[in-house]
């Protein structure tokens, strides 16, 4: 069933994915319909990317790899 909300600017829950390769995983996600969101609450550095799914949902790519 698909919920009949819309879908939020700032969720407050929502899918974190953690990728040793944060550049590859995003080109890859891209690839199969995710599109960039420009986040307006982006930290100084952060260790994340804004991704929307194909429906408008957003969900964060997140580099795992030590900085």
């Amino acid at each position: 069933m698909l919920s009949e909300t819309p879908v939020q600017e700032h969720p407050r829950t929502h899918l974190d994915l953690y990728a040793d390769d944060q550049a590859a995983e995003i080109e890859r996600l891209i690839g199969l319909g995710a599109q960039r969101v420009d986040w307006d609450l982006y930290p100084e550095d952060p260790d994340f990317v804004v991704l929307a799914d194909p429906d408008g949902n957003r969900f964060c790519v997140i580099d795992k790899s030590p900085r």
